[in-house]
């Protein structure tokens, strides 16, 4: 069996509703695996006005907006209209990538019919609960994902450190690594734009920290906002760019009430606001790979983020930027420190940050989930 053999029905959270590095690397990888030959169909919640266009065949499922957060939507029920669409589709593998309802109840309907289900670990659900003081439901949740995980045959995760928790939690035996790739015609140091700093203010020779992502208390803005603290504590000379928004928004302005926020960005804006800075900072725990590092990476800025899962496979500490124990809000400003006052270790350690990301090409990358599929098939097949 090649590519061209492979029937693929994908469940989906979110697949186009919002735009984030889960959903932007499942649209990729479905525009390469139809590029190759296979059959794809997408069944994820849709809404009216979603962020973008989805690649592929797109089957709604029924859904409700999430309380206080709804721009995301929480799949409802596997209804006989998805069920029926799914038996004409007649699949040769399932393709999960969150732990809800449907999801388990589609694996449930490929496991009855002999089907091998490869479930895609995008985020470490349990740790969210942390930044809500419900950290008491940690142990629940992980003995809920659990119970799904294990029922897959296998396991997909963005990078070897999240694969190494995830062995850790006992969630599966075989888990492969579905790492992310950057698109380098659109993020690279080319990008950066001097005029567009000054329409913000911001002087040629002011060092500039970048946060990027969706404005939600998990990212860890309460740690990046201590730290920035210290630097002013500290009187260092910096200016602080947030690019992203989201509900914790008016939170993040007033305890950073001088930073430049400039909103949502994406495709070319993201690349120039992105190199119109100098040094990325990405305090936030959760994240699994960290697509957003890896695109600061590749417009060759050095990075500062903790020592967790996703950020500690991309970033080679004390050659592209640094790495610091989560939490610890002395160790993240006394690097923000040293980028902020040393402009030539700020630019070596960009000049081999952006060399790494060069070692991440997306079609390899969707390849490899590509032969785990295969693999998969053909293991179900010799059992019988």
């Amino acid at each position: 069996m090649d590519v061209s053999g492979l029937r693929i029905a994908l469940f989906s959270g979110n697949y186009n509703m919002t735009v984030d590095g889960a959903n932007k690397a499942l649209n990729r990888l479905v525009g390469y695996l139809l590029s190759k030959g296979a059959a794809v169909r997408v069944y994820s919640p849709t809404v009216a006005n979603p962020d973008f266009e989805p690649t592929g065949d797109l089957v709604s499922v029924p859904s409700m907006p999430i309380p206080n957060r709804p721009e995301y939507r929480i799949p409802l029920n596997f209804s006989s209209r998805v069920r029926e669409d799914l038996t004409a589709f007649a699949p040769n593998i399932m393709h999960i990538s969150s732990p809800d309802r449907v999801s388990r109840q589609a694996a449930a309907w490929a496991r009855r019919r002999k089907l091998p289900v490869a479930c895609s670990v995008h985020t470490r659900f349990e740790t969210y609960f942390r930044y809500y003081n419900l950290s008491f439901v940690e142990p629940i949740i992980v003995a809920w994902l659990r119970k799904l995980y294990r029922r897959c045959d296998a396991l997909i995760a963005p990078s070897e450190s999240f694969a190494q928790v995830l062995r850790e939690q006992r969630m599966n035996y075989d888990i492969g690594i579905w790492t992310r790739g950057v698109e380098r015609e659109v993020f690279n140091p080319s990008r950066r734009d001097m005029s567009w700093r000054r329409s913000w203010g911001i002087a040629d020779d002011m060092p500039v920290i970048a946060f990027l992502g969706r404005l939600v208390m998990e990212k860890g803005l309460d740690v990046f906002a201590d730290a920035i603290d210290q630097l002013q504590r500290r009187k260092v000379e910096h200016e602080v760019v947030v690019i992203g928004e989201g509900p914790a928004g008016d939170w993040f302005e007033s305890r950073l009430p001088d930073a430049k926020f400039v909103g949502f960005q994406g495709g070319e804006d993201l690349a120039r606001a992105l190199a119109s800075c100098d040094v990325f900072f990405n305090p936030s725990v959760t994240e699994t790979f960290g697509n957003v590092t890896l695109e600061a990476m590749a417009c060759g800025l050095p990075v500062v983020a903790a020592r967790a899962t996703g950020s500690a496979s991309i970033v080679k500490d004390r050659v592209t930027g640094y790495l610091v124990a989560p939490g610890s809000i002395t160790g993240f400003a006394d690097h923000l420190q040293r980028y902020c006052q040393d402009d030539m270790l700020r630019g070596s350690h960009g000049a081999a940050a952006l060399a790494e990301s060069q070692n991440y090409e997306w079609d390899a990358i969707n390849q490899a989930v590509a032969d785990t599929y295969i693999r998969l098939i053909r293991q179900k097949q010799r059992r019988g």
